[in-house]
């Protein structure tokens, strides 16, 4: 599981964007963030590296520490 959809929207970021950014399909994109479908371990870094951020925050859940 990802959490590209997640990651997304805590950044304000659309899927819409991203596709262009990856020249992928606006559908691709979508079955990634749903996680009907999970992207590669390239495209994953790709994803990180268009999104400024590590790969592994794509995949781990984050603590929330009160």
């Amino acid at each position: 599981m990802n959490r590209i959809k997640e990651v997304l929207k805590d950044k304000g970021i659309s899927q819409t964007w991203l596709a262009d950014k990856m020249g992928k399909s606006y559908n691709t994109i979508n079955e990634y963030a749903r996680n009907k479908r999970q992207p590669s371990i390239e495209v994953l870094f790709k994803i990180a590296e268009i999104l400024n951020m590590e790969a592994k925050e794509l995949i781990e859940k984050r603590d929330i520490k009160k």
